[in-house]
């Protein structure tokens, strides 16, 4: 058999420092911690990713209060412990481990995100990550919407001999499809490995890849990786071939570049300052819509 051609890796990201967003989310962001990766990962625009976390029992609503979007997509993907959600547009709910809330500001929204009810009342741990993708500049002003999709509804595959799982969100692996419906096209694996098993990821060459290790040690096409690191690999040929030294979890973030202008401010990103001074302006006159709680 001929040696399957592997993809070059670009670079292996050190975890970035904990910080809080509001009082509920202690994360590392990646792309806005190194700004080659930022550019690398078109059309990523953020990953937060909240590593495990036990939260003490609490009367208290922990979250992020209103805030505004406008121009982008969040995905938020619970992997222990519940978050709540809910927006100006009229879209909300809970999701719990496993499940995904997908929300395009698009044109415009005020919305909150905060430890459900329950979870906060029992305490426990926590973990979960959120993505900002960045919309296409034709659907940045578009209807906001928001699909909450349950663990039930992504695509799952077996790997053989018990050797884990792959969870499809977006995109495709070996044939099963992600139920999400992005505006652009890109690929969010959540990857299950046990100890000293290995698959192999193929995506499209045009794609930006980037891995993140929320369990290791692995090995990437040979390239030693440990828990929290992240792996950009660039667009090319070849697959990446993933090796658990342990049992692993990897998130797998893969899109086609954009190519477009991006310039952000805070919570909105436009292609322009004069889309952006016209977000603000719409903001501050309350064309967002209204929000209560």
């Amino acid at each position: 058999m001929p040696l399957q051609p592997l993809r070059p890796l670009t670079r292996l990201y050190p975890p970035p420092p904990l910080h809080w967003v509001g009082d509920g989310f202690r994360v590392r962001g990646y792309l806005q911690a190194y700004a080659d990766l930022a550019e690398a990962m078109d059309p990523f625009l953020l990953l937060d990713y909240h590593p495990p976390y036990t939260y003490a029992p609490t009367q208290y609503r922990r979250g992020v209060g209103t805030h505004p979007h406008r121009g982008f997509e969040t995905v938020t993907l619970a992997f222990a412990g519940s978050v709540s959600h809910h927006d100006s547009a009229g879209g909300g709910g809970t999701i719990g481990p496993g499940d995904v809330q997908w929300m395009s500001a698009a044109s415009g929204v005020l919305h909150q995100e905060y430890h459900a009810a329950e979870f906060a009342r029992t305490g426990g741990t926590f973990q979960m990550a959120q993505l900002w993708v960045n919309l296409p500049a034709r659907h940045k002003m578009g209807p906001p919407s928001y699909h909450a999709i349950t663990a039930a509804e992504l695509g799952h595959v077996a790997l053989p001999e018990e050797g884990g799982h792959v969870r499809v969100l977006a995109g495709e692996f070996q044939g099963v499809r992600g139920p999400a419906r992005p505006f652009s096209p890109i690929a969010i694996q959540d990857v299950t490995l046990a100890a000293g098993r290995q698959v192999r990821l193929e995506l499209p060459e045009t794609f930006n890849v980037g891995l993140l290790v929320m369990a290791g040690p692995v090995t990437l096409n040979g390239h030693r990786a440990a828990t929290d690191d992240f792996a950009s690999f660039r667009p090319g040929a070849g697959g990446i071939e993933v090796v658990a030294e342990a049992t692993a979890r990897l998130l797998v973030l893969a899109g086609e570049p954009l190519g477009e202008p991006v310039v952000a401010h805070g919570p909105f990103v436009m292609s322009s300052v004069a889309e952006i001074e016209q977000a603000i302006e719409d903001f501050n006159s309350g064309r967002f819509g209204r929000l209560e709680g």
